[in-house]
């Protein structure tokens, strides 16, 4: 039997004898190297470096870091789930089925700027941005012809709305049931995160305390009525569109998710009931390694959350469930074909990071909403991915690198870190009010900047190889003319038509139950469907709101 050999002794010898004359004749190429998130990198890995085997575990085993299904994508592939929303109703239920033609497996919904910010199209609010970021939805009347003709049985349906997320669910609700789908049968995600808003995408409407209400509302009706739904999907995604690095986007978004399960707990939920269909949903960034290693820790820590603090006793409430889309700031309008690679690398990571669910960004998404042809092409990258290269038939397939366990245990270590010191500060909720994450991701963003402009960090066709011959022409979306004089007229078509009185009472009981907080019957779903059914318009709903909850404003300085 052969001795064990001795690897820190044979990494010293190989440092002296191979590495240290090869960095003499050619040097390394910069004084050190770092991931995205600044997460130092050794010249190589091995068995020297310290592992917990019974941490990677094996797939469908606790902790999950080889992922939560033990057969991988060998039984099923993930969603492939492409946002798409623009223009009109009518225009987006026509992209839709486009989509689903070409091969798409579930729907995401992407909503304009009035309908984030909770106004009817026709406000002075509005004026301008009506279907340029996603479709306009003022009504019930707009969500049941967005719903038209499709399969809503067999597809899952994910919403990116937060604020008026409430009302807009309900909305879709009353839609599917009226088309002949029943509420409990229905399968989809809401997006909801308002914590992420006030952190990063600051598209708040109301205070973080009814915020909060409104989020928990949803969540007990969800768990009560909707057992297919996922009533909240907490996301790290726009915390690294502003600014974050890796370990500060998982960090902070499971902060949220803590704040979010306690919420629910304090409600008087179970966290059994509620927790197996929590989901999230991160950015995937151009670090490739980074990236993987994060989905990878992301599963191990959710574990350790919810059966450590939060007593979990079915093992899917400590499944991390995650959709993933590309990230959208790494896209660049110059040379924009190169980012077509861009996207292709980020998706790839996160399949082999093991993403249930994944959006593929379209190459011209720095310039405008993609065109139906851009569009087409990202979905074909992740295709492509599942049918041609291979990395479906294994399970976690760098599962064991030494590299990638090396780095999946640093990003653990760091966030724990920062979950540690938000404990310390009372919470994600406090820690929001005082602006720690906030400044946290500003100081992040601006090392990232200051790199850049420096040439530290370069990127290609804008840093770096850039060709001032560049006459690449793409063409960009525009919504289509017609479209926001059809939704002008379906809104003023359904003031016109629906039962007034019938409105208002719906709108009373909603304000009557907004101001009860605390009470048994003060969930506001129920008030958000029966105005919804009564076609109360969405600037109806949140103006109750509003003069109930007040509008939040951020503190200066935050």
């Amino acid at each position: 039997m052969t001795d064990p050999i001795d690897w820190q002794a044979r990494r010293r010898a190989w440092k002296v004898d191979r590495l240290d004359p090869a960095l003499e004749r050619a040097p390394e190429r910069q004084s050190g190297f770092r991931t995205l998130g600044e997460i130092d990198l050794a010249p190589v890995y091995g068995p020297w470096d310290p592992r917990d085997d019974d941490r990677i575990g094996l797939p469908g085993e606790a902790p999950f870091t080889r992922g939560i299904h033990p057969s991988g994508y060998r039984s099923r592939l993930w969603t492939m789930r492409m946002f798409a929303g623009f223009g009109a109703a009518e225009d987006t239920n026509r992209r839709f089925k486009d989509l689903l033609a070409a091969g798409q497996t579930g729907l995401s919904i992407a909503y304009d700027m009035p309908t984030l910010y909770g106004y009817d199209t026709d406000d002075p609010e509005a004026e301008g941005e009506f279907g340029t970021c996603g479709v306009g939805v003022s009504s019930l009347a707009d969500m049941e012809v967005l719903l038209s003709g499709l399969p809503l049985d067999k597809v899952s349906t994910s919403m990116t709305i937060n604020s008026p997320a409430a009302p807009i669910w309900a909305m879709y609700i009353v839609a599917a049931e009226k088309a002949g789908f029943p509420r409990a049968a229905l399968e989809g995600t809401t997006q909801n995160d308002i914590l992420k808003e006030f952190i990063a995408q600051k598209e708040f409407l109301f205070p973080p305390e009814p915020s909060m209400r409104l989020v928990t509302d949803t969540i007990e009706f969800g768990t009560k009525e909707m057992p297919r739904w996922n009533t909240i999907s907490i996301s790290g995604y726009h915390i690294r569109e502003a600014g974050s690095t890796a370990v500060q986007e998982l960090a902070f978004t499971i902060a949220d998710g803590m704040a979010y399960v306690e919420a629910a707990i304090e409600r008087g939920l179970r966290v059994d009931d509620f927790a197996p269909r929590l989901s999230f949903f991160f950015n995937s960034h151009s670090d490739f390694f980074e990236e993987i290693a994060k989905f990878r820790a992301s599963r191990r820590i959710w574990h350790r959350l919810m059966t450590e603090r939060y007593h979990a006793e079915n093992e899917r409430s400590s499944w991390m469930r995650f959709h993933t889309q590309t990230a959208g700031v790494s896209l660049t309008p110059q040379q924009p074909l190169n980012n077509l690679t861009r996207v292709a690398i980020q998706a790839l990571a996160a399949v082999l990071g093991g993403t249930q669910s994944l959006h593929t960004d379209a190459y011209d998404e720095a310039l405008a909403v993609p065109t139906a042809e851009a569009a087409l092409l990202a979905l074909r990258q992740q295709q492509v991915i599942a049918e041609e290269t291979g990395v479906t038939g294994t399970i976690d397939p760098l599962g064991g690198s030494w590299f990638v366990e090396s780095l999946t245990d640093e990003v653990e270590r760091q966030v724990w870190v920062y979950l540690d010191e938000i404990d310390r500060r009372g919470g994600m909720v406090a820690s929001v009010v005082d602006g720690y994450p906030q400044r946290e991701i500003a100081e992040a963003a601006y090392r990232f900047q200051r790199e850049f402009d420096l040439r530290e960090r370069r990127i290609v066709g804008v840093n770096a190889y850039v060709d001032d011959r560049e006459v690449t022409t793409v063409p960009v979306l525009q919504v289509p003319a017609g479209s926001l004089e059809a939704h002008m007229a379906r809104l003023e078509r359904t003031r016109r038509e629906r039962d007034g009185s019938a409105v208002e009472a719906a709108l009373r009981g909603l304000r009557e139950a907004a101001a009860r907080s605390g009470s048994s019957d003060s969930n506001l779903m129920p008030h958000f469907i029966r105005c919804a059914a009564a076609y109360a318009t969405l600037g109806d709903m949140c103006n109750v709101l509003r003069g109930v909850f007040g509008e939040y404003r951020e503190p200066v300085g935050v």
